[in-house]
């Protein structure tokens, strides 16, 4: 591996770390925004708390003459005792209340809450969430959440709530659960066509959901954690999973809104989209609070006052799983592309490609036979082997630089002045020239690879699958492994060591040395002298890297881990395999070839020389800013 070889694996690592900490603020930005919210969060609390007291005192007034008016809207609905209804199958449990005709109670069968150790997931309980639906008449404004419905018609998978306005007008809201995740709701007014203004089309939604914490890991799990939504045109976006945003504007129209927790999601989706110019909010939660997010979406929606035609939504409860999600959009009665799948990350573009086509259908396919360990371990094996004619491109690059050393130095060693390094570095590229050699054939084989890396950065923290799955010491491979635990958070550690880090650093560590033994006799001049602020550079990485993987997955730790080593022993190999004597001879025998074609020469010389030259006018512009800077502080 040459030093343009050596760089690009440095840069691999610089993508890494910085699509790693893309979303992440500084510890000091941190503590300012803390402050900055801390005062905020006091101040909108006391402002809510006012605001609710008013609201409360005027809505009990409202009330209280609605109560002694017995010709008002929903007199009767009014008032009353809520009790609670039951929708369930084998995979979902949903618990209503008759107060708000609203689920309550979101339980997804099978999954282990990996807090409270119980069988089963709970999304959200009591008033963790909240949805009401909102209706603007001549006289009053009407809201779902104040109103007592009645119930009929009531089974596991089915029931309609009927709140009364009065003589033969009503609200109902009639739900049906399939046998999957995805729950059904209609919601239609009789006989009220009269109390609404001519030109009413639309009711608005408030839905508000306090974000449970499901998983060990809090920062990790709250950094996939987002309110998600997807546009009526295509495509999905997200509010940042870091800031806190209050009511955000959102412009276009939308087909679904999601709640969205790193492994579950509530998602409520509209047959007829929910409008423009969406408020939502999302608020991050402290650490310890037991919560992630608070999420509210403020939205609007087709109405139809006469009846005629019902308002319709689904409603999906349940986990973030990509062919699950795939799954929806064709038992959805609303015929659109919705494209829920999105709700498992896999990456930008050329990334989500990767996973898309390629990580996905071989994870499926190796999970179906192995745990998931040994699919992490195969994965890896098969990358490896798909990548490996590039490695071994980019070893023989570095190999072949390495024999030619002794001739470099000879071509090169009257150009040892600093002033002379231009020359240093044509002469050098003509030796190359000489027998075919191309100093940048080790570098594009490395950034090939950095695509996969990041790809599998981005599939493994989204794979459900992995979730409770154990393999060797690994407890959890969605979450870190805790080799230590203390009770206090330490700067840049947290308040644990996981031990898949230590172990993928440690590699990180030994592939660098077999990298830099590789290039020890190789390098020519300064480019020695650069090699070894290089080192430093090899070696510190993987410190920066286990304070940035220390709350990791231990899957992704554990997939880097063995990636590292792998490729550690590859290079091993190579280097046991490659009979230098052997290949010295070849680039001689090509060095004659060349001599006896001087057009081949000459192409390559050109191509060479090109090269040069656009080194040679990169270095002429450094130096022309250089002193245009020299300048510029000289004048002030």
């Amino acid at each position: 591996m040459d030093k343009n070889s050596l760089i690009g694996f440095v840069l691999i690592a610089v993508v890494l770390i910085g699509f790693s900490w893309y979303a992440q603020p500084s510890e000091e930005e941190q503590r300012a925004q803390f402050v900055k919210d801390s005062i905020a969060h006091v101040n909108r609390a006391k402002a809510e708390k006012d605001a609710k007291a008013a609201a409360f005192k005027r809505q009990q007034a409202a009330r209280q003459q609605v109560q002694e008016d017995t010709t008002a809207l929903f007199h009767h609905a009014l008032t009353g005792q809520a009790q609670d209804v039951v929708l369930k199958n084998d995979k979902l449990e949903l618990t209503f209340s008759t107060k708000g005709a609203q689920v309550k109670k979101a339980v997804v069968k099978n999954y282990k809450d990996n807090i409270t150790e119980k069988k089963d997931v709970t999304l959200f309980q009591g008033d963790e969430q909240s949805i009401e639906y909102m209706l603007v008449a001549k006289e009053a404004n009407i809201s779902t959440a104040d109103l007592f419905f009645q119930t009929s018609e009531v089974t596991d998978s089915t029931v309609v709530f009927t709140a009364e306005a009065g003589a033969g007008k009503t609200i109902r809201m009639i739900y049906s659960l399939g046998d999957s995740y995805l729950l059904r709701m209609k919601f239609q007014v009789s006989g009220m066509a009269g109390l609404f203004a001519p030109n009413t089309s639309t009711m608005a939604i408030n839905w508000q959901d306090k974000v449970r914490q499901q998983e060990k890991g809090f920062a990790f799990e709250a950094r996939y954690a987002t309110l998600t939504y997807h546009e009526s045109d295509g495509g999905t976006d997200y509010l940042n999973a870091s800031n806190e945003k209050i009511d955000e504007e959102i412009k276009e129209s939308i087909d679904w809104v999601a709640f969205k927790n790193q492994f579950f999601s509530a998602v409520m989706i509209a047959k007829d989209n929910l409008g423009t110019n969406t408020l939502m909010t999302s608020i991050p939660q402290e650490k310890g609070s037991g919560y992630l997010k608070q999420y509210q979406a403020k939205m609007k929606s087709f109405f139809d006052p006469t009846g005629n035609t019902p308002t319709e939504f689904e409603f999906y409860y349940g986990p973030n799983d990509f062919r699950l999600l795939q799954s929806v959009e064709e038992e959805s009665a609303f015929g659109k592309d919705l494209q829920m799948e999105r709700l498992v990350y896999l990456g930008w573009p050329l990334f989500r490609i990767i996973n898309r086509w390629f990580t996905i259908y071989v994870f499926d396919w190796l999970s179906k036979w192995f745990p998931m360990g040994i699919v992490l371990i195969l994965i890896t094996l098969l990358l490896k082997a798909i990548t490996y004619p590039m490695v071994k491109k980019s070893y023989m690059s570095s190999a072949k630089m390495r024999v030619l050393k002794p001739k470099l130095d000879a071509a090169t060693k009257q150009f040892d002045k600093p002033e002379d390094q231009m020359q240093k570095q044509q002469a050098m590229m003509a030796e190359y020239a000489k027998y075919g050699v191309s100093p940048l054939s080790g570098c594009l084989p490395m950034l090939i690879q950095a695509p996969i890396w990041i790809a599998m950065f981005n599939f493994v923290p989204n794979a459900i699958q992995l979730r409770g799955e154990s393999f060797l010491w690994m407890d959890d491979l969605s979450t870190y492994d805790p080799i230590l635990q203390w009770n206090t958070n330490l700067w840049l550690i947290g308040d644990h060591l996981s031990l898949t880090c230590i172990l993928f650093c440690g590699a990180q560590i030994i592939y660098s040395w077999f990298t830099m033994q590789m290039q020890k006799d190789q390098m020519v001049g300064q480019q020695a002298e650069q090699m070894k602020m290089m080192q430093w550079m090899m070696y510190l990485m993987p410190l920066m890297f286990f304070f940035i993987f220390n709350d990791y997955s231990s899957g992704l730790n554990f997939y880097y881990f063995v990636s590292l080593i792998m490729s550690a022993a590859i290079m091993f190999v190579l280097r046991k395999t490659t009979n230098e004597e052997k290949l010295l001879a070849i680039l001689e025998a090509r060095y004659k070839e060349n001599q006896n074609n001087p057009q081949k020469m000459k192409g390559m010389m050109a191509r060479m020389q090109a090269l040069q030259q656009m080194q040679q006018k990169q270095m002429e512009e450094q130096r022309r800013k250089q002193d245009d800077l020299n300048r510029k502080k000289k004048g002030l």
